[in-house]
């Protein structure tokens, strides 16, 4: 296992996380994702423990807390070997203020999660979504308050636009509280947003990122090639409803590629799509899901060997994008706007 810092922080991390998205199975959604219970999410802690996979990922939204619950118990005993971030802001109950980023709601959030998750901290604590009707100085000192406290260890964002890290980053620095030292957002292959603003922003700021949904909602797995629908697995289930539209044709063209370079090295396209990942400025950690065994072994694959440049160039150029105004009009200027560069 190879491991980096979280961003501007003295956290070391593995690579790869491990997303308990999947494990609950509660709700219309969740249950497309997965339903691991707790004997199936203690084997696969496993595996990834013997992996040196020691950080674990949740929400407290999902399968409405089990998933948080399920990871707890899977990990009772042997906490002290693992990482977990969890996240808060969305809605949690019936009440006003059973959502948002309000010291009222991240104070109960906080120590819900941590009675679901049997444990006195959490390692990493995520801001879900951002909340434009709360004070960031508010949401900076509450987050503040359970570092102090030791309940929380490092602070993040998940979901921010570029202006909405920058504006908390600044306001921590101006009152001098802590900092989010990472952000979680989406970034694939096939998604590639995060490049025009974030990217950058993250290098500058020293922010580490964990990657999201990096197989595009399921999309590069492999399952789905040109001429060819998944069968089965989440996509068949309907498990990529709420992702981003993505065009049928420029899906075929990446996973052709995909699947081209997935022969030269004698890996998987999955395994391809995650290498890609982890050769992107900024990336810190890529937070993966599996179902089964199968699927966690598959993705612990892509380590411990590289791309090459070419095949690294070929991906960029299947998967480009038109940019948006005014990145378009940046890179014109590139001796005074300049690229980020890998860390």
């Amino acid at each position: 296992m190879q491991y980096r810092q979280l961003g501007r922080s003295g956290l070391k991390v593995p690579v790869l996380s491990f997303g308990t998205g999947t494990f609950g199975g509660k709700g219309d959604m969740f249950a497309k994702w997965g339903a691991t219970d707790v004997s199936e999410a203690s084997r696969l802690i496993d595996v990834c423990l013997d992996h040196g996979l020691n950080f674990f990922d949740t929400a407290d939204v999902y399968s409405a807390g089990a998933s948080e619950e399920i990871l707890g118990a899977a990990l009772k005993g042997r906490r002290d070997q693992a990482l977990i971030s969890t996240k808060a802001t969305f809605t949690t109950g019936s009440g006003p203020n059973d959502k948002g980023s309000s010291r009222y709601h991240i104070v109960r959030a906080a120590e819900a999660s941590l009675k679901r998750l049997g444990t006195d901290h959490i390692d990493v604590y995520f801001m879900h979504g951002y909340d434009a009707l709360t004070p960031p100085e508010e949401m900076l000192s509450a987050l503040d308050t359970l570092i102090t406290s030791g309940k929380v260890g490092y602070i993040g964002a998940s979901n921010y636009s570029g202006w909405h890290l920058m504006k908390s980053l600044a306001t921590a620095d101006r009152y001098g509280l802590s900092r989010f030292v990472a952000y979680q957002g989406y970034y694939s292959l096939i998604g590639r947003d995060y490049e025009w603003e974030l990217m950058p922003l993250a290098q500058d700021q020293g922010v580490g990122t964990m990657v999201w949904s990096p197989l595009g909602w399921g999309r590069l797995t492999g399952k789905i090639r040109r001429g060819v629908q998944a069968s089965e697995g989440r996509i068949a289930q309907g498990g990529d409803t709420g992702g981003p539209a993505v065009d049928d044709e420029y899906l075929y063209d990446v996973v052709d590629i995909l699947t081209e370079i997935a022969a030269e090295v004698e890996k998987t396209v999955p395994q391809v799509a995650l290498n890609w990942l982890l050769q992107r400025p900024t990336v810190a950690n890529i937070v993966v899901g599996a179902r089964n065994e199968a699927q966690l072994t598959q993705n612990l694959g892509a380590l411990g060997w590289d791309l090459t440049s070419d095949q690294v160039a070929r991906l960029d150029a299947v998967s480009a994008r038109p940019k948006p105004y005014p990145y378009w009009h940046q890179m014109d200027f590139d001796e005074r706007n300049p690229k980020p560069v890998k860390w």
